[in-house]
């Protein structure tokens, strides 16, 4: 016999209460300032999608989607991600609207758990995606965006890290004809496991020097001088060129004023085959996940019926959540206006006047002024009391 589900939830949701919820609608106020005076407009897509469009072009694996039939017959998925569904909408919808594009979102995701993950089912996410501009000064702006947004919500330590997908293709490519070879060193640098990238590469029998390009490829990470470095790995080709974007890129950053908040990382792959270009992760003092990520995607909008070229981030909300202060602002007025039932037309029109003046008022019945006494210690900044009179 099944055990009743009780209280429990389904793997994955979580309750959000109303301290943490009003932190939340803070911080998304506060970036959607932000975005909003770079030129950004505000889209919304809806919750479900198909699965043969959005689903099918997300960059999310298909076992992490909620997959659902409607009564119809297809086959729909609660949205993995908001990317695909604005490719669809610019593809649609915007198809006629010239490029390029600056929109952005502020929308809960969906993927699904193992049971031993313990992570969210259902995440809030703030992003923007940039469409239609190619340029290395697009990448510039979505990086600097990202940053602005940490500094507008107060993260007091955090890097955005900057690297090119091609940059690891070529390398890999000039050494290594076999493609399952190149796929195990994409994955240990995807996972972060230096350990295994090493140990893989103490197994091959290739030339010395290629080995030593390699293990320096770990160590591309750091500043301005990490270009030069890189320079040097290069053959000329699909690494060479993607040296040369991060280097026009760092020129871009370094007129927005934003480098003290960046480091390169060569070795940087987010997904192994979303991202086309430059790609960008960032993280914040003390928490061991990224707190937002992005990066260029120059393939995905074709897959729409419209060829074009983007690029953006988003910020993952539950973990901005854990590394911003608290709010600090002006302390609120909370008023709980008490009233016997012969004062409730002028109780409650009291109240409303109070409310129209921005004070935060509870109404509250009560039978006499006594009981109506024994709120005084709640929290509450006054308490008002329009009751009968005791006989």
């Amino acid at each position: 016999m099944a055990k009743p589900l009780g209280f429990e939830k389904p793997l994955g949701m979580r309750d959000i209460l109303p301290d943490s919820l009003a932190k939340q609608r803070h911080l998304e106020r506060s970036l959607r300032q932000c975005i909003e005076r770079w030129g950004y407009e505000e889209i919304s897509t809806p919750s479900l999608e198909y699965y043969d469009t959005v689903g099918a072009a997300s960059a999310t694996l298909t076992d992490r989607m909620f997959r659902l039939l409607d009564k119809q017959g297809h086959t729909v998925v609660l949205r993995p991600d908001m990317t695909a569904p604005i490719a669809r909408v610019v593809s649609s919808l915007y198809k006629d609207v010239p490029l390029p594009l600056r929109l952005f979102y502020q929308a809960n995701v969906f993927r699904a758990q193992e049971k031993e993950a313990g992570r969210n089912a259902e995440f809030f996410q703030t992003g923007i995606e940039l469409i239609g501009d190619a340029s290395v000064d697009a990448d510039a702006e979505a990086i600097a965006l990202a940053v602005f947004c940490l500094r507008a919500v107060g993260v007091e330590t955090f890097r955005i890290a900057i690297g090119h997908v091609d940059f690891v293709d070529g390398l890999l490519e000039e050494w290594f004809e076999d493609e399952s070879i190149r796929n195990q060193f994409r994955q240990y640098l995807v996972e972060r496991d230096f350990v295994g990238f090493r140990q893989l590469l103490s197994t091959l029998d290739i030339d010395p020097a290629a080995k030593e390009r390699l293990e320096a490829l770990l160590r591309l990470r750091g500043g301005k001088g990490k270009i030069d470095e890189a320079r040097s790995l290069t053959e000329n080709g699909k690494a060479r060129r993607a040296v040369e974007t991060i280097a026009s890129l760092w020129e871009a950053l370094e007129a927005y004023g934003v480098t003290d908040d960046l480091l390169l990382d060569f070795n940087l792959i987010i997904n192994l085959n979303y991202y086309t270009g430059v790609v960008f992760e960032g993280y914040a003092a003390d928490l061991g996940s990224p707190l937002l990520g992005g990066g260029r995607y120059d393939h995905l909008l074709a897959q729409f019926g419209r060829p074009a070229h983007a690029t953006g981030f988003a910020i993952k909300m539950d973990r901005l959540l854990l590394v911003t202060p608290v709010m600090d602002g002006p302390p609120v007025t909370r008023i709980l206006l008490c009233y016997t039932e012969d004062q409730r037309t002028e109780a409650l029109a009291e109240a409303q006047l109070l409310r129209e003046d921005g004070l935060i008022v509870v109404t509250r019945l009560v039978t006499n002024q006594a009981e109506a006494a024994t709120f005084q210690g709640e929290a509450y900044s006054k308490v008002i009391c329009l009751t009968k009179q005791e006989e």
